[in-house]
């Protein structure tokens, strides 16, 4: 199964996009999905705040467990990958702001009624996570 696939299955088990993101690459990233699961466990609707959104900031975690370096400054490959993905991301999505996204503010009832009652976090969310998924893929294909 394609990491996209396993990220969209972690998604339908109600999983957060961020969780999902990452535990889909956990094995590659050498951490466990219980692992994964946990880390990205505070990061979903851009970190229920609608900031970065959760698909973006799971993604940014897998790349910096492939990319990172462990030198204090050594972080030109991390700071490309980054500034790559953010971008791809907002090309292909229109933002990577989850308020934007999603049309609401997640930060209120209100923008959660919104994003519930027009099936955001089901038909739309899963369509971040994916395309997550995808940048994270051609990433990896161009730097490795």
């Amino acid at each position: 199964m394609e990491n996209k696939d396993k990220a969209l299955e972690y998604f339908s088990k109600r999983y957060h996009c961020s969780q999902a993101v990452l535990a889909a690459y956990a094995n590659e990233c050498g951490i466990s999905e219980e692992q994964a699961l946990k880390l990205g466990a505070c990061f979903g609707s851009g970190m229920r705040k609608g900031e970065v959104c959760g698909a973006a900031t799971g993604a940014l975690m897998v790349l910096g467990l492939l990319f990172g370096k462990t030198e204090p400054l050594d972080r030109e490959l991390a700071n490309k990958v980054n500034d790559e993905f953010l971008n791809r991301f907002s090309r292909r999505n229109g933002s990577y702001l989850c308020n934007n996204l999603l049309g609401c503010d997640v930060r209120t009832v209100e923008g959660i009624n919104y994003a519930r009652s027009n099936n955001l976090f089901t038909e739309f969310c899963p369509k971040m996570v994916y395309s997550a998924c995808e940048i994270i893929d051609e990433l990896i294909k161009e730097l490795k």
